[in-house]
This record gives structure tokens, sequence and C-alpha cells, in this order.
């Protein structure tokens, strides 16, 4: 496995900054380990909580960015669905979450092949009105996401060990 490091002055100002400025620069640090891009190779050099941590990142910015749809064109729907990242929320203590992403994956079994071809943006932009299953979904997102980010930071920051070494100047 990869040493993820951290300065803990880094860590202590993106604490300071609030939950996601700390999921942020833990999410950051493990990239920049990994040389900056998740690939089957570069998951191989991390642990299964540094890559629960950075499904959780890709999966909070494309839903709160665009929705499922979003994630799913965006090509992270079989990285989130066919992983066991739900099953890993839910062992962090994110049940919300794990029932969430279970119910959500039904409409991404539906709607995958379609929504991950290739198309204009105007195609693309009407794919939300062609699947407005979704929008319950999305919206949930949305109303739990400040909950569940909390949930993730506290247990990130409980388990720090598991996700950076932390390290002086």
């Amino acid at each position: 496995m990869t040493e993820v490091k951290i300065k803990d002055s880094i860590l202590q100002k993106a604490a300071t900054e609030g939950m996601d400025a700390f999921i942020g620069a833990i999410v950051q640090a493990t990239y920049d380990a990994v040389g900056g891009d998740l690939t089957a190779e570069t998951m191989a050099m991390l642990t299964s909580d540094q890559i629960t941590l950075l499904a959780w990142s890709i999966l909070h910015e494309e839903v709160m960015d665009g929705g499922y749809v979003q994630l799913i064109h965006n090509g992270y729907g079989a990285f989130i669905f066919h992983n066991p990242f739900a099953i890993a929320m839910r062992e962090w203590g994110l049940n919300d979450v794990y029932t969430h992403v279970k119910r959500a994956r039904r409409l991404y079994e539906k709607y995958h092949e379609v929504i991950e071809r290739d198309y204009t943006d105007d195609e693309f932009m009407a794919l939300f009105e062609q699947m407005p299953e979704f929008d319950d979904f999305d919206d949930e997102f949305v109303e739990m996401e400040e909950l569940w980010t909390a949930q993730v930071a506290e247990y990130v920051d409980e388990h720090i060990e598991q996700f950076v070494t932390i390290t002086d100047e």
C-alpha cells in the first residue's frame, strides 16, 4: 500500500475551514499519493477505506453538480454501483447512504446503457427530462448532503490513521 502523507498544518487548517475542506484535504493527499488519477492500477495502491473515501468524494461532487444522470454519464456508475461502496458506507455507520445507493442502483441498472452513450450537450440535457425517476434520488442526496458529509468527516477523523499519515512540516 502507498503511504498517503499530509502535513499537520494542512490538515489543521482544513479542519478549521469545515468538514468539506477537511475531507477535501485528505482526498487531495490521496490523489497526490497515487499520481493524481484513480485507475485500477492506482486503486491497488490504496486501502479499501481510502478507495471508499475517494468514491464518496466522486459521488458527492457529481451528484451535487449534476445528479445521478451526470454521475453515470461521466463514467462513474459502475464504480459506485458495482463495487462494495454501499456496503462500506454501512460499515462506516452511514446506513442511510447505504440504503440510498442500493435503491438508486435499480435506476442505474435500468438506464445506464442509454446514459453512458455519447451525446451532444442538448441531447445530454434532454436525458434529465427523459428519466425523471432520478429526481427523487438527486433531491434526497441534496437534502441529506450536509448530514452525510458530516458523518463521513466524523468517521475519517475518528479513524484518521486508516487514511493518512500526518507529518510535521
